[in-house]
């Protein structure tokens, strides 16, 4: 079974999907740090951020892989951990435009579907539904609003020792929204057939509820 879950950045995708997994007993697919872990590849070798040719020198041998621990999933980078890297601002304010690059997607597409074709997955972030797995079983698309995001985001940077201020934070999100909305490859929309849950005034119990109700109806013989 195929799950896919959707959304702009700090709408809490990431959170849900790994919960839903662990309840359904699923692989989970953070499909951003992929292109989190390709920028922080970028960054440390020098590459500018919209050379394609020279970060897919380097992206096409690169090892990404993951590694789930009790306190959360580990992120490596051929072997290192990459975990906080790729969520310092550097990474957070550059991934769009190394995401946007055709050949770092059609690598990275590949390397997603490939992990879903052999597992019961959940899998988010903001092509999965109508790029990665168009014919995933159950589509979600999660929203919330910028002022909830910043907070959330806020919150987050702080447990990982990171302070940045909430406006600047609700300005990035504005501006990563921009840029994946209106990227020329696989931009960020929402499946036609996908389920919106806007989750501004929900808990992370609620949405993991009513996400797996949907499962549940989906598992449901017809």
């Amino acid at each position: 079974m195929q799950i896919a879950i959707d959304g702009p950045a700090g709408s809490g995708k990431s959170t849900i999907a790994k919960l839903v997994a662990n309840r359904l007993g699923f692989i989970y697919c953070d499909t951003g740090a992929m292109y989190r872990t390709a920028t922080v590849m970028a960054q440390r070798l020098g590459l500018d951020y919209g050379d394609e040719a020279a970060i897919m020198a380097h992206l096409e041998p690169l090892e990404i892989t993951f590694k789930p621990t009790a306190d959360g999933q580990l992120v490596f980078m051929d072997g290192v951990d990459v975990t906080l890297a790729i969520r310092e601002p550097e990474a957070t304010n550059n991934v769009s435009q190394v995401s946007a690059l055709p050949a770092v997607r059609a690598n990275m597409v590949a390397r997603q579907r490939e992990i879903a074709a052999k597992h019961n997955i959940v899998m988010d972030g903001r092509d999965i539904g109508t790029t990665v797995l168009p014919d995933a079983d159950l589509k979600i698309f999660m929203v919330a609003s910028v002022a909830e995001r910043a907070k959330r985001r806020y919150k987050e940077n702080l447990v990982k020792g990171i302070d940045t201020p909430l406006a600047v934070l609700a300005h990035e999100i504005e501006e990563r929204d921009r840029k994946d909305s209106t990227r020329a490859v696989s931009p960020l929309r929402e499946a036609a057939d996908a389920v919106r849950i806007d989750s501004s005034a929900m808990t992370i119990d609620e949405e993991v509820a009513a996400i797996l109700k949907l499962v549940q109806e989906k598992r449901q013989p017809r």
